[in-house]
């Protein structure tokens, strides 16, 4: 009696693991939504700038849907703002795996090698990223930092251009007020 209950208990106890395991294979890709709402959450702490609660939101995200580019990127670029550089280059090249053509990742991605002082891998990504989406200002206005810094202001100068034109005229504006990169100067380079 006490083996019959005893095999009785443990079928059940088997049986419900497998069922808990079959169900959580079922709720993976499929469960989008869900996995939307996380990275959502993710997003609202990362602005608040709760780190480490954005990147729980975000691993859960991932958890349901491994293949989730933006929650590998929003993960990422809070790895990126703690300052955790490996981590950060490791999440954006698990979203621009999952979509090899999210052109912000390669953005992204390139911001944390410009920061490292690996220019050629920033340029390399920044490059990337305008071959992808032609009209995202922030590629052109990083790829322009970049050439600043090496010493080719004329690239520099049409990149800030390029993004000024897309919306984004920050570093455009305040190298044109010192006199630098204005589109005079830029008319007589192309002559």
């Amino acid at each position: 009696m006490i083996r019959r209950n005893l095999f009785i208990w443990l079928s059940i106890i088997l049986f419900a693991g497998c069922a808990a395991t079959s169900d959580h294979r079922m709720s993976g890709p499929a469960d989008i939504l869900s996995a939307e709402n996380f990275n959502k959450r993710g997003n609202d702490y990362f602005v608040k700038r709760q780190y480490d609660l954005a990147i729980i939101e975000y691993k859960k995200a991932i958890e349901i849907f491994p293949q989730y580019a933006r929650a590998h990127s929003n993960l990422g670029y809070t790895h990126f703002e703690m300052k955790q550089y490996d981590h950060a280059i490791a999440e954006f090249t698990k979203a621009i795996e999952s979509n090899p053509l999210y052109a912000k990742a390669y953005n992204n991605r390139g911001l944390v090698y410009f920061t490292r002082g690996e220019y050629n891998r920033a340029i390399s990504d920044y490059n990337k990223a305008i071959a992808i989406d032609p009209n995202l200002a922030k590629p052109y206005d990083n790829r322009g930092t970049v050439y600043m810094l090496t010493g080719d202001s004329e690239k520099a100068c049409t990149d800030f251009v390029r993004a000024c034109e897309l919306g984004e005229c920050s570093t455009y504006e305040m190298l044109k007020e010192d006199g630098f990169c204005n589109l005079d100067y830029l008319a007589m380079a192309d002559s």
